[in-house]
């Protein structure tokens, strides 16, 4: 596969406005890591990058890939490295960051986003909270870690459970959720008249079965990629609380030592990496919600009144972010700046479109 990308790359390269030939020595070389696997949305993104960056540089740079867990496995590990330089690319989901930058949980509070459109539009790198956390992210680490872009890692969190079908928030009464070791998750199931349970997830499929928790909130290519509906996992309600948001950073020291050629050739690549992984989840869970349905699972879409419900349920969340999380004020209020925004841009498109 790999073989067959350099020679797709070296194709591209050829339609690109040639840049001068790196001397060997002048290579630069970027190690790139993902705690994840090859199935992954995660890996799209990176051979896309890849491809990109190799192309439109014409060899002048070179993107290593370390898919797992060879070079660290945690992400305060992953981002020490890159913070000190020994790693030049890591993504994270916003709980694998949320150690050394809480505010970035921004993106696991419910409803705040309607649709794909609108979680892509606020992620678009000329946003206020895409600047916002930028600015906050750099100062935040010394100017030794900059976050490139955010793309998505699994789609929508959505709740589902072994149990009975979940209508509104009241059927969540009494319902043992399993969520991460970490508040704000908790909070949102309490808010709902859950119980949270937190389960380390290599321990969850055996938790369902044994009823241990009733529970989860996890995208679809996740229960169907870790064969939950076999565990009992069998009814799935499409709140769409959460946007499964993945942060990339990288080593800022060794962006802005680039050439400003270079620096845009990444940036480009950051791009492409970004509409790879927003689009990839959307093929994989066609595939995912059918072998739901095939399997004997149970799929509710909420009505727009029910869902309004949840909502409504889960307000006190924000709350909870605004007084217990350092910068969450301001991190929340450019979110919201940027989801009115991109909601009156897009209302302006579907006008004009249907004229």
């Amino acid at each position: 596969m790999l073989k067959h990308l350099v020679t797709a790359a070296t194709i591209t390269a050829a339609s690109v406005a040639a840049l001068p030939a790196a001397a060997q020595d002048d290579t630069i070389t970027l190690r790139a890591t993902a705690n994840s696997n090859e199935n992954d949305e995660d890996y799209d993104g990176l051979i896309v990058f890849k491809d990109h960056v190799e192309a439109a540089s014409n060899g002048a740079i070179e993107v290593e890939l370390f898919i797992g867990t060879q070079l660290c496995s945690t992400g305060a590990e992953c981002l020490e490295g890159v913070s000190e330089g020994s790693i030049d690319i890591y993504i994270s989901t916003s709980g694998g960051a949320a150690g050394i930058f809480p505010y970035i949980q921004v993106l696991d509070l419910p409803y705040l986003m309607a649709n794909d459109r609108v979680a892509e539009t606020v992620l678009e790198n000329d946003s206020v909270f895409i600047n916002t956390l930028q600015d906050k992210i750099l100062a935040d680490s010394g100017d030794t870690i900059r976050l490139m872009t955010i793309g998505n890692t699994g789609g929508w969190r959505n709740f589902a459970n072994t149990q009975g079908r979940v209508e509104t928030p009241e059927d969540m009464e009494g319902l043992k959720i399993r969520t991460v070791v970490a508040d704000l998750p908790q909070e949102l199931v309490k808010a709902l008249g859950a119980s949270p349970t937190p389960i380390p997830w290599p321990e969850l499929f055996t938790s369902f079965q044994t009823g241990v928790v009733d529970g989860s909130k996890n995208g679809i290519t996740d229960i169907m990629g870790m064969k939950f509906p076999d565990a009992g996992l069998q009814y799935l309600t499409l709140d769409g609380h959460a946007y499964m948001g993945a942060l990339w950073f990288m080593n800022n020291e060794r962006f802005m030592n680039m050439s400003e050629a270079n620096r845009r050739v990444v940036l480009d690549g950051f791009y492409a990496l970004q509409q790879a992984t927003f689009a990839s989840p959307k093929r994989k869970a066609i595939d995912a919600y059918d072998a739901f349905v095939e399997g004997g699972g149970d799929i509710y879409v909420p009505t727009p009144e029910e869902k309004a419900q949840f909502a409504e349920a889960a307000e006190p969340v924000q709350d909870w972010f605004r007084e217990n999380v350092d910068g969450g004020s301001e991190v929340l209020d450019a979110m919201l700046e940027s989801v009115e925004n991109a909601e009156a841009e897009i209302a302006e498109t579907y006008a004009d479109d249907m004229e």
